[in-house]
C-alpha cells in the first residue's frame, strides 16, 4: 500500500495539527493563579478532561465552563472573566510546529478535508492559524454530532461522494485513538497515527481509548507524512525515468 494512491486526505484538527495540550497547560497556568502555575500536565489534565465531558457543547463558547469545572475542582482562579479569558485562549492555540510546511506539501497532491469536533467558529480561527489549507472542511455542528460517533464519518462520506470522491480514495489522518482512528477502522476507512506524544505517558488531554488500534500507516509528526509523500513521488518519477 502506497500513500499516494490515495486522492483524498482527511484529517482530525484538534490534536492532530493544532497543539491543544500545550494551549490548555499555558492558559491554565497563565489564568489559573499562583497554585495552577506549578500544577503538573496530568493535574491539570483530568479535570480538563471530565469538564470537556459535562460541558461538551460547542467549543466556541462552552469552554469556559470546562475551565470554571477544572478550576473549582482544583482550586484554581474561578472567576468569571479568567473563565472568559481561557475561552478566548482556546481561539488561539497555536498549530504544531510542523503542520503549516507539512499541509502545504500534501495540499499539492490531495484533496485535503477537515473533519473536526470543533465548530465553525473555532475551526474558522484554526484554519486561518494552519494557514487556510483545506478545500473541504466538516465540523461538528454541520454534522450534528462528533467523533466517535459513526455519523460523523457517514456525514463526510456522503459529502466527499458528492464531489466524486470513494471511501477507496480516503486516507484519514489524526492523532486520537479513541476519537478517529479506532472509529475509522472499524468503518472501513485506511488510517494513518499521526502519534504527537510519541515517548510521553499516557494519553494527556485526550481521551483513553478502549483499545490501541493499529492503522495502515503510523508517523509521529505531520512532517514525516509528507516526506514520505515526497519519496513515493521522487520514486515514482525515478522510476518512469
Amino acid at each position: 500500500m502506497q500513500l499516494t494512491q490515495f486522492k483524498v486526505m482527511t484529517f482530525d484538527v484538534v490534536g492532530t495539527l493544532i497543539d491543544f495540550e500545550s494551549g490548555v497547560l499555558n492558559a491554565v497556568r497563565t489564568l489559573g493563579g499562583e497554585k495552577a502555575a506549578k500544577a503538573s500536565d496530568d493535574e491539570i489534565f483530568e479535570p480538563y478532561k471530565r469538564g470537556r465531558d459535562k460541558f461538551y457543547g460547542r467549543s466556541s463558547f462552552a469552554m469556559k465552563d470546562v475551565y470554571l469545572s477544572l478550576a473549582d475542582e482544583l482550586g484554581f482562579k474561578n472567576d468569571e472573566a479568567t473563565a472568559e479569558a481561557f475561552q478566548l485562549a482556546v481561539l488561539r492555540w497555536p498549530a504544531f510546529a510542523d503542520s503549516v510546511e507539512a499541509l502545504a506539501r500534501l495540499r499539492k497532491n490531495f484533496r485535503l478535508v477537515a473533519m473536526t469536533n470543533a465548530d465553525r467558529t473555532a475551526f474558522s480561527a484554526y484554519s486561518d492559524t494552519l494557514g487556510n489549507p483545506f478545500h473541504d472542511s466538516v465540523t461538528c455542528d454541520e454534522a450534528g454530532c462528533a467523533k466517535p460517533n459513526p455519523q460523523f464519518f457517514a456525514f463526510n462520506k456522503g459529502r466527499q461522494s458528492a464531489f466524486g470522491f470513494k471511501q477507496s480514495e480516503i486516507l484519514h489522518v489524526a492523532q486520537s485513538q479513541h476519537h478517529d482512528i479506532g472509529v475509522a477502522r472499524e468503518l472501513g476507512y485506511t488510517t494513518c497515527w499521526i502519534e504527537r506524544r510519541q515517548g510521553q505517558n499516557g494519553f494527556g488531554g485526550t481521551p483513553v481509548p478502549k483499545v490501541v488500534t493499529k492503522p495502515d500507516f503510523h508517523f509521529s509528526t505531520l512532517k514525516q507524512l509528507a516526506d514520505a509523500v515526497d519519496a513515493e513521488l521522487a520514486a515514482g518519477v525515478k522510476t518512469a525515468a
